[in-house]
């Protein structure tokens, strides 16, 4: 569903009506629930690609930064920071 809106006509659709929109994709409840709720996380646990995550996080104003803030645990602020400093460091 998430590559669909490459087209701006089903960008437009998606936003008149989220939720028949996902109906339309035959999306299951807890797939739905995840756009709907904008659980970025979970939109991953259920197999989505970033890739396609964030062309939805792109018609909500955020950026990449702003998602990597959110899937590390860090604010926005915090994640680009640690990108300026070096990028995380692990172990």
């Amino acid at each position: 569903m998430l590559g669909s809106f490459k087209d701006p006509r089903n960008r437009e659709m998606f936003s008149a009506d989220e939720a028949a929109y996902c109906d339309a994709y035959k999306l299951n409840p807890e797939q739905k629930e995840a756009i709907l709720q904008r659980d970025w996380n979970r939109m991953l646990d259920l197999g989505g690609s970033i890739f396609y995550v964030f062309k939805l996080a792109v018609m909500d104003k955020k950026s990449m930064q702003d998602l990597g803030g959110i899937f590390t645990g860090m604010t926005t602020e915090e994640f680009v920071a640690a990108l300026k400093a070096g990028g995380r460091h692990f172990g």
